[in-house]
């Protein structure tokens, strides 16, 4: 069912991250849930020259709603960020807050990936359990904030599969699934993954902004 009713093109938000992938994947998944959407009304950070804050929070809703405050402060729109991550239960939750840099350089997702394939290399299948997980806010030039999670259970693979998604898409398989989020068509993944759900928790919020846009 779609949500709201937005009104006029001049309406715009923007999507606290410089990563192409998401702003895309975004767009794709609030399509179908916010009515008369039109891709345009969200742009990137880059697009808008705004730098990325320091990551500084202790959890993944601390971390999409400082990403979102300082979108919103440099540009005067509305706001929406995610952060997200994977969380490997033999690891005590790690990589969590710290997947993008696991490696020790941001954005470096073969790296990422190598260095958790390495450290679990010797785990068996029955323990390798791991849950994505996304918080995504809202902040809107006027001070209020809205943050919902999200979170898709699975398991590791012992080497990459796929071609799509990205980030550590290739090594994980969500449960009641035999293949990974990057073997996936972008329609299905989208449909079950941690960011899915997390963004579309917050369309209603981003709706109502929109229309009053």
């Amino acid at each position: 069912m779609r949500i709201g009713r937005v009104s006029e093109v001049e309406a715009r938000a923007v999507l606290a991250t410089h990563n192409a992938h998401k702003v895309a994947e975004l767009r794709a998944i609030l399509a179908p849930v916010i009515a008369g959407w039109r891709d345009e009304w969200l742009v990137g950070a880059a697009d808008m020259g705004v730098d990325s804050p320091v990551e500084d929070g202790a959890t993944f809703e601390e971390n999409a709603l400082l990403k979102a405050r300082a979108a919103s402060r440099a540009t005067g729109l509305v706001a929406i960020a995610d952060d997200s991550g994977i969380s490997v239960d033999i690891l005590g939750g790690a990589p969590g807050i710290f997947s993008a840099r696991w490696c020790g350089r941001h954005g470096d997702d073969a790296a990422n990936l190598r260095l958790l394939l390495d450290q679990l290399a010797d785990v068996p299948d029955r323990l390798r359990g791991a849950q994505f997980v996304s918080a995504a806010a809202l902040v809107t030039p006027d001070g209020e904030e809205v943050c919902e999670l999200g979170c898709l259970r699975g398991v590791l693979t012992h080497a990459p599969r796929g071609n799509g998604g990205f980030g550590y898409d290739p090594i994980f398989v969500p449960e009641g699934s035999q293949v990974t989020t990057a073997e996936m068509s972008a329609e299905r993944k989208n449909s079950l993954s941690h960011r899915g759900r997390a963004f579309r928790a917050l369309a209603p919020a981003l709706a109502r902004y929109l229309a009053a846009g």
